[in-house]
């Protein structure tokens, strides 16, 4: 692992449940001896420990709240606090605002409040964040999902990937993966909705944000159940001319 500058391993990418051979979103990036747990959906910390331990891990980064997204850190705050995981220091968790007390309510069974402290680091996102974990350098837009949502780009020594979380086609995120090597970008939508507001991006148009933002390469990711995966490579494919892949569960990625 620690010859790649910038390497994405896939924990899961299922959406809005996962599947009996494919955990809900949820990615490992590393950079040299540096470890982020990118979000944290259901079944995606069994598939972190295939690469590394909990208490190995820098940091986490979350997009949003939805479930799909963040519910393995309910077991990942049992397994810090009260497995054979021992931590020198709570675990660094960036996240949407309100992330702290949303995990103490449901880890919370008595009139006294859950200590999730004792196992996270808890850090805000707003707009605009930035942070340094170990070699990486992260960076955090809010995103356009109805509700606190947010994209990251990660960058090692000139290499930059960007994560859409989930969001519909917007400005930040374009602005955010300017010039990236990679953009790892959800394509849940079958078909743009027809009324209402739009909170995914459709293959169409995570191809068409890649162009936008002239990515080196585009990676599908949180394909939703109405799409194979092959069809939505295929539909981003019509729009955006750089390489184009499907983030499979297990897949790993050189980025730049």
């Amino acid at each position: 692992m620690t010859g790649d500058l910038l390497r994405l391993t896939v924990l899961g990418s299922a959406t809005p449940y996962a599947s009996m051979d494919n955990p809900c979103s949820g990615y490992l990036v590393s950079s040299g001896s540096t470890r982020v747990w990118v979000d944290a959906g259901s079944g995606t910390l069994a598939q972190l420990q295939r690469h590394v331990r909990l208490d190995e891990v820098d940091a986490i980064w979350i997009s949003h709240l939805h479930a799909d997204h963040s519910a393995d850190l309910l077991t990942a705050y049992y397994a810090a606090l009260f497995a054979d995981i021992r931590l020198t220091a709570p675990i660094p968790l960036y996240g949407p605002p309100g992330i702290a007390d949303r995990l103490a309510h449901f880890l919370t069974n008595t009139s006294a409040r859950s200590p999730v402290e004792s196992a996270f680091a808890v850090h805000e996102l707003r707009d605009g964040h930035r942070a340094r974990v170990g070699g990486l350098t992260v960076t955090s837009r809010a995103v356009a999902h109805g509700i606190p949502a947010f994209a990251v780009r990660i960058e090692a020594e000139g290499r930059s990937l960007v994560y859409s979380g989930d969001t519909a086609p917007c400005a930040n995120l374009t602005r955010l993966a300017k010039g990236c090597d990679a953009l790892l970008c959800e394509a849940e939508s079958a078909q743009a909705p027809a009324q209402g507001e739009q909170v995914h991006h459709t293959p169409e148009d995570a191809g068409d944000t890649a162009v936008a933002a002239r990515a080196g390469r585009l990676i599908v990711t949180h394909v939703g159940r109405f799409l194979t995966p092959e069809q939505a490579v295929a539909r981003a494919s019509a729009r955006f001319g750089g390489p184009v892949d499907h983030a499979a569960p297990g897949a790993t990625f050189s980025i730049g």
